[in-house]
C-alpha cells in the first residue's frame, strides 16, 4: 500500500521520525542517569510500547486499568497506574497478574490508601507511589508537610509498600516563554525532591522520584534527585508542542490524512472533522494554537472550523489564493492540535516505512477508558 491509496480520513505515522523521537526520549537516560517510563495514553499501541521498551524504557505509564491489562497480556512487565484507584474491583482485576508483573498503584489520600487494603488477598502487598500536586491542581496531595502526613500513614499500613513519589506538570502547557518552562520544570522537581528528602528525614525511604510532561521532561531530567521521567506526547509531537518550541515541524510524526471533497468560492472542505481531529486548542484548558489543524507541508492551510465529518477552511481576502493551490479530490496530511486525543478516534495507524511502503499498525488500546 502507498500513501496515495489510503482511504480518508486516516491517521498516519512516519516510522523513521517516530524512532528518532523515541531515541530523543531515551537519550536522557544516558545523559542524566534517569529512567524513562513513557505514557501509553499518547499512542495507545502495544506495538509502539514494545518499541519504547526495546529502546531502553524501564516500563510504561498508563491512565487506566484496561490499558494495563492489555499491556500485561502483550508482555510488558513494569507498569505504573498514574490515576489513583478507589474502585476495589479495578484493583482486584490486576491482582492476579502481580505474580509476574510489577504493577505500581498510586494514592493521594488516606481514604484511598485504606480502601486499597480491602483489596488485598492473604499476605499480599501492593507497591504504591504517592501522587504530588506540583501546580496542575488536578489529582495529588500538596508537597511538603501534607505529603509527609500521608506518607507516614501509608507506611504504617500493613500491605502497602511505599517506594516513590510522582507528579505531572501539565500546567507547563500554559508557558509562553523558555523562562516559564524552566520555572515549571524547577517547580515540578522541587515538589518531588524536597518532599522525598522530608520523608527520608522522618525515616521513610523514597527510592523513586518520578516527574513527567513532554514540555519539561528534558529539563527535569537534569536535576539531582530525579530518578525517572514520564514523557507521553514526545513520541509523536503535535501543533501544541510546535507552538511551545519543544518540537520542530519536521519532528512531528503523526498526521491526519484527509481529502478535499468540496471547493467553494469562500471555503475548502475536507473529509476529516471532529471525529478525526481534536477540538482542543491546547492541553489542560490552555489555548495555544489557532484553528484545529494545519497542513504538514503548507502552514497556510489551517482548519478554521470542524463539524463531525467536515474540516473547513474559511477563505477571506487574506487567504483567498488557497483556491488556486489545491484541486478537488487532492489529499493533504494535517498536523492535529493534540495527537493523543486524535489517536483515540482511530482503530489503526497507517505507518509509513523507510522503504516508502505503508503498513497497518493496530491501535489496540483505543477505547480502553475504564
Amino acid at each position: 500500500m502507498m500513501i496515495e491509496s489510503i482511504s480518508t480520513p486516516a491517521i498516519v505515522i512516519d516510522e523513521k521520525k517516530m524512532k528518532n523521537n523515541i531515541k530523543r526520549m531515551i537519550s536522557v537516560k544516558d545523559k542524566n542517569g534517569v529512567q524513562v517510563r513513557p505514557h501509553f495514553k499518547t499512542h495507545k499501541s502495544s506495538y509502539i510500547a514494545h518499541a519504547q521498551i526495546d529502546a531502553g524504557a524501564c516500563g510504561l505509564t498508563v491512565a487506566k486499568v484496561s490499558e494495563a491489562e492489555l499491556l500485561i497480556k502483550k508482555g510488558i512487565k513494569d507498569i505504573l497506574i498514574a490515576n489513583p484507584l478507589i474502585d476495589q474491583e479495578k484493583v482486584q482485576l490486576l491482582s492476579p497478574y502481580r505474580r509476574d508483573v510489577r504493577i505500581i498503584f498510586t494514592v493521594d489520600s488516606k481514604e484511598q490508601a485504606k480502601q486499597m487494603i480491602t483489596s488485598l488477598i492473604d499476605d499480599d502487598e501492593f507497591e504504591v507511589w504517592i501522587k504530588i500536586n506540583s501546580g496542575l491542581n488536578r489529582c495529588g496531595v500538596e508537597p511538603g508537610e501534607e505529603a509527609l502526613e500521608l506518607a507516614k500513614y501509608v507506611a504504617s499500613l500493613k500491605g502497602l509498600k511505599l517506594t516513590g513519589l510522582f507528579t505531572h506538570a501539565g500546567h507547563s502547557y500554559a508557558s509562553k516563554t523558555e523562562e516559564q518552562l524552566n520555572q515549571v520544570a524547577m517547580q515540578e522537581v522541587t515538589s518531588i525532591v524536597d518532599t522525598a528528602s522530608l520523608c527520608e528525614n522522618n525515616g521513610i525511604p523514597i527510592t523513586h522520584r518520578s516527574v513527567g510532561s513532554t514540555p519539561t521532561f528534558e529539563r527535569a531530567a537534569t536535576y539531582e534527585g530525579v530518578t525517572e521521567v514520564r514523557p507521553g506526547n514526545a513520541v509523536f509531537f503535535d501543533r501544541m508542542q510546535m507552538n511551545l518550541g519543544i518540537a520542530k515541524r519536521e519532528e512531528v510524526v503523526l498526521t491526519v490524512l484527509t481529502q478535499l471533497i468540496s471547493k467553494q468560492k469562500n471555503r475548502l472542505v475536507f473529509d476529516g472533522g471532529s471525529k478525526a481531529f481534536t477540538t482542543e486548542k491546547g492541553a489542560h484548558g490552555n489555548e495555544g494554537v489557532s484553528g484545529f489543524g494545519e497542513a504538514q507541508k503548507d502552514s497556510a492551510l489551517i482548519l478554521s472550523r470542524l463539524s463531525e465529518e467536515h474540516g473547513i477552511i474559511d477563505l477571506v481576502e487574506e487567504n483567498l489564493s488557497l483556491l488556486d493551490k489545491i484541486e478537488l479530490g487532492e489529499k493533504r496530511n494535517f498536523i492535529p492540535n493534540h495527537a493523543c486525543t486524535a489517536v483515540n478516534l482511530f482503530d489503526q495507524y497507517h505507518m509509513l516505512r523507510t522503504d516508502g511502503k505503508v503498513v497497518q499498525v493496530s491501535i489496540d488500546g483505543r477505547g480502553k477508558s475504564q
